[in-house]
């Protein structure tokens, strides 16, 4: 049996916003971006939040936790809760390594990262907001892991699924994840459908009408 994972993989962002959009549910995030070019990643949700030192020193550096709670082919999820403008990044070329020799499917900040050359060198999938230089010593603290955050405004529980390319990020609830993956495999299906038409000569104004509007009705 294909994993949820795979069938994710199979998708694109797009393909399961659609899908979002006709099951009215929310998930679809813009300008969650991957921070070299190609990345790509799709699991289930592990997740983390960063906030403010203000004065506080962590325990155990952020991120550490996370990575050690997921399992391979997870992928960790930051609410930075600091920012914009971010005063550092809340993911580096470390914590990368560590998710990396995990071999977690990657990493979603809500924020910023930083140490991107790296990053693609280990060839460690990443979707961030920006990538800076600033460090996160003395400016960011681990808050909490395990708990609910807000992704671009979208709530987002641990044990939920995500995949983010370079369109944007899309996270599906776990009770929902079937339903969702279903409607977005026949969408994609019919696009492809429609492009293959294209390519042998029919009008765009012929495939592109009616049936390509009213498909998320269906």
């Amino acid at each position: 049996m294909t994993s949820v994972r795979d069938r994710l993989l199979g998708l694109d962002t797009c393909a399961v916003s659609d899908a979002l959009d006709a099951l009215g549910r929310p998930g679809a995030v813009a300008g969650v971006l991957p921070v070299w070019e190609g990345s790509r990643l799709a699991g289930r949700v592990v997740t983390m939040r960063t906030v403010p030192a203000d004065g506080r020193v962590s325990r155990s550096h952020l991120g550490t936790t996370a990575i050690e709670r997921a399992g391979e082919g997870e992928i960790v999820v930051v609410e930075q809760a600091a920012g914009p403008p971010y005063p550092s990044a809340t993911w580096g070329g470390l914590l990368a390594k560590a998710a990396a020799l995990k071999r977690l499917g990657g990493i979603v900040v809500d924020g910023a990262c930083r140490d991107v050359d790296e990053i693609r060198e280990l060839g460690l999938p990443v979707s961030a907001r920006e990538a800076i230089p600033f460090t996160a010593r003395g400016r960011i603290v681990e808050d909490a892991v395990g708990v609910p955050v807000v992704i671009g405004g979208v709530t987002v529980h641990e044990g939920d699924y995500v995949l983010a390319d370079g369109s944007g990020a899309v996270f599906v609830r776990a009770e929902d994840v079937g339903a969702v993956l279903t409607v977005a495999e026949r969408l994609a299906a019919r696009e492809s459908l429609m492009a293959a038409d294209l390519r042998a000569g029919r009008l765009p104004s012929e495939v592109l009408g009616k049936d390509y509007e009213e498909m998320l009705d269906e």
